[in-house]
């Protein structure tokens, strides 16, 4: 099935540039792959070197490379993703867009609980989002 039909809402809220390389990357797993999670996997894991997951969509990051552990270290590393949070951004960053999600508290948090918070913020908003739809 072409990207466009399997394209999750996150992505269609989402600038042009960041459903072009999901659906580009999309495409081409499901001609290496074929059809299913690891075509996903792969589209969202292209993504997430361009683009960080902020409340129910994706805005461009302001460095490419690599969002967490586990996207440094590929299908089979034992790193930890956070859902599109880009973990391995300054906490500046991070603390930035936890004040965008309204994260109350997040003056006192350290860098590995602003990720969590953001991560638990987008899924809130992105099911919200969804209910709304």
């Amino acid at each position: 099935m072409p990207a466009s039909e399997e394209m999750p809402d996150t992505i269609k809220r989402s600038p042009k540039h960041a459903q072009e390389i999901w659906s580009k990357a999309h495409d081409s797993a499901v001609d290496e792959y074929g059809e299913g999670e690891r075509a996903h996997r792969t589209a969202y894991a292209a993504l997430k070197h361009e683009y960080e997951k902020v409340g129910d969509h994706w805005e461009k990051k302001e460095d490419s490379g690599p969002s967490d552990s586990k996207a440094e270290g590929g299908r089979d590393s034992s790193g930890e993703s956070h859902g599109g949070v880009d973990a391995n951004a300054s906490k500046e960053h991070l603390y930035d867009v936890a004040q965008k999600l309204d994260i109350s508290g997040r003056s006192t948090m350290d860098k590995d609980e602003l990720v969590d918070a953001i991560d638990k913020a987008n899924k809130r908003e992105t099911r919200d989002s969804r209910e709304n739809d």
